[in-house]
């Protein structure tokens, strides 16, 4: 941030009164401008023993597959944001089940909610944010293909419950390890 959304005048860093970060403070008018994570809201939408993927139209990693996922919109839940995504991306319509995978991505200030739903029927197409939409099985998923870690962490914790007979809610941090493109580790939590 450049200038202050409230006079205008140029902003500094600096650390407030009784803060203890660094922040876009305005010297003229003396607001605070904070800056908090992005929440990120998605679902699984499965119909019979498949999942539906949608491979990206847009950047970043346009042309890779993943979960109808976006960033949560003001004015609606989770669940709402989650099951608008899908209809955005997948031209889909589902009933959002509940909370499967939190995920912290301190390194790009996001934080993913991804939810189990149920195609409520199976039509769905592409959209102008993909390319292409399908129903995969276990053994189609285009893992090599994926265009996040967080989707593929997701998607092989689904499949592991999926395999165990019961799915249960998973919570963990991506952390990247260097500036390497793909150079993550994940930190599940117990």
């Amino acid at each position: 941030m450049k200038y202050c959304s409230d006079c205008g005048a140029e902003v500094q860093w600096r650390v407030p009164e009784g803060d203890n970060r660094l922040r876009s403070v305005c010297p003229s008018c003396h607001t605070i401008h904070y800056q908090n994570p992005k929440i990120v809201t998605g679902c699984i939408p499965e119909w019979d023993d498949k999942i539906l993927l949608c491979r990206r139209a847009i950047e970043p990693r346009y042309g890779l597959w993943t979960l109808p996922a976006g960033f949560m919109e003001n004015g609606e839940t989770l669940q709402q944001g989650a099951a608008r995504e899908t209809l955005e991306e997948a031209n889909a319509e589902v009933g959002v089940q509940q909370l499967f995978a939190l995920f912290n991505l301190p390194h790009i200030n996001q934080v993913y909610m991804i939810f189990r739903a149920r195609l409520l029927q199976p039509s769905f197409g592409a959209s102008a944010e993909s390319l292409e939409v399908r129903l995969f099985s276990a053994a189609q998923v285009p893992w090599g293909r994926l265009a996040f870690p967080v989707i593929k962490e997701t998607l092989a914790l689904y499949y592991r419950d999926a395999e165990d007979g019961g799915f249960r809610m998973h919570s963990g941090d991506i952390v990247r390890v260097s500036e390497q493109p793909r150079s993550y580790r994940i930190e599940l939590h117990a």
